[in-house]
């Protein structure tokens, strides 16, 4: 069996392990996804790159996988610029730097941030998780 289609098969259970349908284009934008280890993409990145393999997937195709993604425990959603969300393949506890101008987010690696006296949730509410991005920009003269 070639290296390929094994890593088709790890992707394809991945997938279905996460308790969604392993469509063709499900997995063929999660083995993109996840190729490359940790990082952060955009739904536009993301179709970006599968015109560029070959697979054949609207942009409304990659945003419907991304969210099922995320609702599935397979990536973490990070909402940094306006309507632009990033898809965070390490979706352990982390927090983020954001550069603006070059549309890049970067993980805070074991980053001395503490959060004190968070507010109170709403009656029947638990928080689900805190996310903290930091923008950075170039330091002017």
């Amino acid at each position: 069996m070639s290296e390929a289609a094994l890593d088709w098969q790890v992707v394809e259970k991945r997938v279905r392990e996460a308790g969604l349908r392993p469509t063709r284009q499900r997995v063929a934008l999660a083995s993109l996804i996840f190729a490359q280890g940790d990082r952060h993409l955009s739904a536009e990145e993301l179709h970006e790159e599968a015109c560029i393999a070959g697979v054949p997937v609207s942009l409304a195709t990659v945003y419907n996988a991304l969210h099922q993604f995320t609702e599935a425990g397979m990536l973490r959603i990070l909402a940094v610029e306006g309507a632009k969300n990033y898809f965070d393949t390490n979706t352990s506890d982390h927090h983020h730097f954001y550069v603006e101008g070059e549309n890049r987010v970067v993980d805070i690696l074991d980053g001395p941030v503490q959060l004190m006296r968070l507010p109170q949730p709403p009656e029947g509410m638990e928080i689900a998780n805190v996310d903290v991005v930091i923008r950075l920009r170039p330091k002017r003269g």
